[in-house]
């Protein structure tokens, strides 16, 4: 069965390149087919791709919002539909070595930066995200938001902490955040972290199985 990951996808394309670099990585750990897609604003979309065929699908998003909760399962069609990519401790991990390579130290206070949402719901998959990256860095994280509910990092932020990046590609929000942090250590997006393919392919091996028992 053929991996189908889903991002929200943006205008700018070395945000979508992030997708189908993680995507191409997984398939070939994997060796299934591969494709990745997008809910929009960049091709090839995921109802398209869902239309031309089945597949195990892992949404590259790392918290729950509206598209998890009612485009992808209107889209996904006779497909198998993940969960979002986050919250989860393999994410942590990837957080706390970006942190490390803009040079903090573990045990010092951290503002995770999400890009947020309006559904209540992605607020429990932030904090849990907060407590998975507090457990794995040893020290304080709190959660601020750019978009949607929760506080903004200019609320947050302070001289001492540093700020790890709650996003998977470059683009408009995390160019805002770094200039919206006003923080010397701002960690890099997470990226197609070797990490976060590992998630992937541990969620379509979730998937896959699953299906297998049921």
């Amino acid at each position: 069965m053929r991996l189908v990951s889903v991002a929200h996808g943006t205008r700018h394309a070395t945000g979508n390149d992030v997708a189908a670099r993680i995507t191409a990585a997984a398939g070939e750990r994997l060796g299934v087919p591969a494709v990745a897609s997008y809910v929009e604003l960049a091709e090839p979309l995921f109802a398209d791709v869902m239309a031309a065929g089945s597949g195990a699908v892992v949404p590259l998003l790392l918290s729950t919002g509206y598209h998890v909760r009612h485009d992808l399962p209107r889209m996904v069609g006779a497909g198998l539909l993940g969960r979002p990519l986050g919250p989860d401790p393999l994410l942590a991990q990837a957080q706390a070595e970006r942190l490390r390579e803009v040079g903090a130290e573990p045990g010092r206070p951290v503002v995770l930066v999400a890009a947020g949402s309006s559904d209540p719901v992605a607020d429990r998959d932030q904090r849990l995200a907060a407590q998975y990256l507090g457990e794995e860095w040893g020290a304080p994280v709190q959660v601020a938001t750019l978009a949607g509910r929760g506080r903004r990092p200019v609320e947050v932020v302070t001289p001492d902490h540093a700020v790890s990046l709650y996003l998977l590609s470059p683009g408009f929000f995390a160019d805002r955040a770094r200039r919206e942090s006003g923080c010397e250590l701002v960690s890099e997006v997470l990226g197609d972290h070797r990490l976060v393919v590992e998630l992937v392919v541990q969620r379509y091996r979730a998937l896959t199985q699953a299906r297998v028992s049921a």
